[in-house]
């Protein structure tokens, strides 16, 4: 087995497992203790597992008020242009998250919309606003704020949304979305199929990263908005993918 494979393999394991012991994963793929924990310190430079005495967990998301206050003007900005593209009588979901959390804070007061979101903290500012507002149920990650699971999925497919936005935590150099866990994943990609529209709101600091599970790539969404500012490679990408990016 390659490395790669190796590595590729190690990642599956531990989002499956949550966590796994060197000797235990040595044992599995038929290779050294030593040869594991290179991989570990290659997969954590990645930012894909961390790191713990005797072995490795899944990446875990970062807490909320740590998101929070990392680019804010940026994501303001994102915010902004996205709010454009709502209208009086749409059924909104705004993904968990605190560049849709901006977005709630400037539609709040918009007459005749229903928002839709599984994050508690969005819930609570559309709270004081005019706006119809839905919570989704089902398990709370407590590091985010946010509902997962089958009680989540099984609400969401009750709706029909006019326009959904997202967030996300990676977006790799091949333009892959990727999230740090399965429940993630298939809460995302189920939205997506319950939305006419559907816009990816993510700052430049998601770029580059990897993280543990695949949702979709960037040309799966009708809109892209973002700050960065794509180098004449990527933009060929993104043409390539009929990835729609919108910089502000």
């Amino acid at each position: 087995m390659f490395a790669e494979e190796r590595q590729r393999k190690i990642v599956e394991i531990i989002a499956k497992n949550g966590s796994v012991g060197v000797e235990d994963l040595a044992k599995k793929l038929n290779v050294s203790s030593m040869t594991i924990r290179r991989d570990f310190t290659k997969l954590q430079k990645l930012n894909l597992i961390e790191r713990t005495h005797g072995g490795a967990l899944v990446k875990k998301e970062r807490l909320y008020e740590e998101k929070k206050s990392s680019q804010m003007d940026e994501k303001q900005r994102i915010a902004a242009e996205c709010a454009k593209y709502i209208r009086e009588g749409d059924v909104v979901f705004l993904d968990a998250g605190t560049t849709t959390y901006e977005i709630a804070e400037l539609i709040k007061d918009m007459a005749n919309v229903i928002v839709v979101t599984t994050d508690l903290e969005i819930a609570g500012r559309l709270n004081t606003g005019t706006v119809e507002v839905f919570v989704c149920g089902g398990f709370l990650q407590k590091e985010t704020g946010s509902t997962l699971g089958p009680f989540a999925e099984s609400m969401i497919n009750d709706f029909k949304f006019d326009i959904g936005f997202f967030g996300a935590s990676s977006i790799d150099k091949n333009f892959e979305v990727a999230t740090p866990t399965t429940e993630k994943m298939t809460l995302k990609r189920l939205v997506m199929r319950r939305c006419d529209k559907t816009i990816l709101a993510v700052d430049s600091s998601k770029f580059g990263k990897r993280a543990v599970i695949r949702i979709n790539d960037l040309g799966d969404y009708t809109k892209v908005v973002t700050d960065r500012k794509l180098s004449s490679k990527e933009e060929e990408l993104a043409g390539k993918m009929h990835a729609r990016i919108i910089t502000v």
